[in-house]
């Protein structure tokens, strides 16, 4: 069954409700009612026989320090009590409102408040506190079954903070001048050191590392990669803000803009028809054959012309449709074939062209994207002409054309005219000179485009991050062993009715969804930032990535029912925040439970879908070995089934990772597979001399995979080595024949030296014979 064309924006994120309502499970709503009763109950014995919306700014910027000073005290219930209470005001006090969008207002502008207040640096000291406490840590890993319960206090605290950290991100055009001042400064506050010398990022990574590690099962890990992604994306920008820090970066170095916005483009394309199952071609194949025992033997060309002509009966939308889709193999649609279609239709008159043609001058012409070329490219088309016309080479001379007839000129001038240079490639090269002279060559920090801290990436966030998402996808059996990420999902009572084993079933599965949803997002916005900032910094990332399995890890994850997934319904609209807290709760049944949504597709399934397919991209972009990873674990069925999608983004993708395997696949599969061909060729970006699609290219050849994968490591040690190491020129660095200055020089000694001091003196000094006569001569 083919799917309908999916009206779907990739972007950042989702909608601003939709995004604030997956930070709650299903199994807390009862928690909505019991942060309202702990609010009014404190609000009533401060404040009486008035509303929290109809207080002035001073009352409520009064009322808010008070629950900042509540929130010191060292009982644990109370300041749990107090918590709340600034939860309820950060969830826009619902109670006091009548519409959804009210809610989001109210939220809002407490959000802010609560922010001005000094609220955020509260919370960020008692998450803290709760991420030391041994006793919980011991208690859940004890456990038999962990449930909400154990996570109680992290829940109130990371849920606070991701309302405040997202609705903040969020720009608006009403904003209050003091809002956008406000933003700037949390943005700024966000970025910097804040706990123990590391940013807030740094923080809930450890987080995270410490619950796949198995030392705090109850971490609520949803909300922590939830408030880890949105802190990334508030903090380092996303695709718009990587967009222009990309032309930023190109004009620093001196390099021509880029051909185009490539945002825009994406979404300028529209889906194509998906290439035919094995079952759609063998039904074909029957009602061909059953259609050719009538056929007259031959047909003209010209014929054939006429029964490819559109029906201009249609109407301009359908036309428009097949226009955009691939006409040439209309066939494998499902139609009949031109040729049987003369046993019903003897060949008609041309028909008169009732579309005038400037109208199709209208239609859009060319490719997409601007064809590109490498300056290896060049000089590999001038080595391969020389040995050809001249039979010598003149190495990396992109510039003589003595010898070489005129059509050669011509190729060369064209390629020149697509000459693309990444700041990726101005950086490899900065790198290499710096190796080549280290102490006369000075680290230039333009080479640095990304405005956070350029530290070395640790694999082990890496590793972490792949394992909840392995214990996340759909296609992952349960083991034992396995991380349990379902700890800030389960109640404390399991279900006892069908409907309540139901509720939490679509719950799980949706948590589930969710935090592949983050993880997806979030490794994606760190290797595109990576990347900008430095190309080692991304190759170290990747590197790590590959080697913890992410390739198959992903093809794992597709190979399943993709539109299925794409089109889950696990979702209860009634439940989802702020719906769930300012309408009335109608009773669920079975029927309404099973029926779900009534969207045509589940958004952040297909914005997972194409995250993944994104790394995957990133992971073997002009990477022979991992290249042949791909072919290897046989990801060409698998993405060739992921077409079945009609949403152009993602399809644009899946066509890229076929593309960069095509000419591993061998000549039947290209022969067999013309329809995915032709919309390569549609949709991807040429490189002029690729020869992507016939497979005789040198780089084509299998034995240096091993070199290619060992090189790149010796690269990267290399820039671990001058960038990061204390000691980087320590054998280069001059020594001191100066008595005085040495005597002078302030020598750092281990803190404890001066209890020992004595004995060293004794061992290193007194007790070692001096022989003063060598030492003179």
């Amino acid at each position: 069954m083919e799917s309908p064309n999916l009206e779907f924006e990739y972007g950042d994120t989702d909608s601003l409700t939709p995004e604030l309502s997956e930070i709650y499970s299903y199994t807390e709503e009862p928690e909505f009612a019991l942060n309202r009763d702990y609010f009014e109950e404190d609000f009533r014995s401060h404040v009486r026989r008035r509303r929290w919306i109809e207080l002035g700014q001073e009352q409520q910027r009064a009322y808010v320090m008070r629950l900042l000073d509540a929130l010191e005290v060292t009982d644990r219930d109370k300041r749990l009590k107090v918590a709340r209470a600034i939860l309820y005001l950060a969830q826009g006090v619902f109670d006091e409102c009548d519409t959804d969008a009210d809610v989001i207002h109210w939220s809002r502008h407490n959000v802010f408040l609560l922010y001005d207040m000094g609220i955020f640096t509260a919370l960020l000291e008692l998450l803290s506190m709760e991420m030391d406490n041994n006793q919980a840590c011991s208690s859940a890993v004890r456990k038999p079954a962990i449930s909400l319960a154990d996570s109680t206090e992290l829940r109130v605290l990371l849920t606070i903070m991701y309302l405040m950290v997202e609705t903040i991100r969020l720009q608006t055009e009403d904003d209050r001048p003091e809002w956008r001042t406000a933003r700037e400064a949390f943005k700024t506050e966000l970025g910097s050191p804040l706990y123990n010398g590391e940013p807030f990022a740094l923080l809930l990574f450890t987080m995270v590392t410490k619950f796949c590690s198995m030392n705090a099962p109850h971490f609520p890990m949803k909300k922590v990669l939830l408030l880890l992604w949105k802190t990334i994306l508030f903090t380092m920008g996303g695709f718009e803000e990587l967009q222009e820090m990309k032309v930023r970066g190109r004009e620093r170095l001196s390099l021509p803009p880029l051909p185009e916005d490539s945002i825009k483009v994406v979404r300028s394309m529209r889906a194509a028809s998906p290439p035919a199952s094995a079952m759609e071609l063998i039904e074909q194949q029957q009602q061909a054959k059953r259609g050719r025992r009538s056929r007259r033997p031959l047909v003209k060309q010209d014929s054939l012309d006429t029964y490819n002509e559109r029906d201009p009966f249609k109407n301009d939308d359908a036309r428009d449709e097949e226009e955009d889709g691939e006409e040439a193999d209309s066939g494998i649609e499902g139609e009949v074939d031109p040729l049987d279609r003369d046993v019903i239709i003897q060949p008609p008159p041309p028909p008169p062209p009732l579309r005038p043609p400037t109208e199709r001058a209208s239609l859009p012409k060319g490719l997409p994207w601007a064809p590109k070329v490498r300056e290896k490219d060049i000089e590999h088309f001038l080595e391969t002409s020389r040995n050809k016309f001249i039979g010598f080479t003149l190495g990396n001379d992109t510039e003589t054309l003595v010898g070489l007839p005129r059509p050669i000129h011509e190729s060369v001038k064209t390629l020149k005219q697509h000459k693309y240079v990444s700041i990726a490639e101005m950086q490899i090269k900065r790198e290499e000179e710096l190796q080549q002279c280290p102490m006369t060559l000075v680290s230039d920090a333009s080479y640095y485009l990304s405005c956070f801290r350029a530290e070395n990436p640790r694999c082990i966030y890496q590793i972490a991050l792949l394992k909840l998402l392995l214990a996340a996808a759909p296609t992952s059996k349960a083991k034992t062993d396995s991380i349990n990420i379902l700890a800030d999902v389960l109640p404390e009572e399991m279900p006892i009715t069908v409907l309540q084993s139901m509720k939490l079933g679509i719950d799980v599965n949706r948590h589930k969804e969710i935090i592949v949803k983050a993880i997806s997002a979030l490794l994606l916005l760190l290797l595109k930032h990576l990347k900008l900032n430095h190309i080692y910094q991304f190759e170290i990332v990747s590197q790590h990535l590959v080697f913890a399995n992410c390739i198959p890890l992903i093809l794992k994850f597709f190979n399943q029912n993709i539109l299925s997934y794409i089109s889950a319904k696990n979702s209860i609209c009634v439940l989802d925040f702020p719906h769930c807290v300012v309408h009335e709760m109608p009773e669920l049944t079975a029927e309404s439970l099973e029926a779900g949504d009534h969207n045509q597709f589940c958004w952040r399934n297909l914005f997972s879908c194409i995250n993944l397919l994104r790394i995957l991209n990133k992971l073997t972009k002009w990477k022979h070995s991992r290249t042949m990873m791909l072919v290897v674990f046989k990801s060409a069925p698998i993405l060739k089934r992921a077409l079945k999608v009609k949403q152009a983004t993602m399809q644009l993708y899946v066509l890229k990772l076929l593309k960069i395997q095509t000419k591993y696949l061998g000549r039947q599969w290209r022969k067999s597979n013309m329809k995915t061909m032709s919309a390569i060729y549609q949709k991807v970006r040429h490189r002029l001399n690729d020869d992507w699609a016939y497979g005789n290219d040198i780089d084509a050849r299998p034995w240096d995979f091993q070199a290619e994968e060992c090189a790149l490591r010796e690269s990267i040690e290399k820039f671990n080595s001058r960038r990061y190491d204390k000691n980087q020129n320590g054998e280069f660095a001059p020594v001191d024949n100066c008595l005085q200055s040495v005597l002078g020089q302030r020598v750092e000694l281990p803190e404890d030296f001066h209890y020992s001091y004595e004995m060293w003196l004794e061992r290193e000094v007194f007790s070692q014979p001096i022989q003063w006569e060598g030492l003179l001569q």
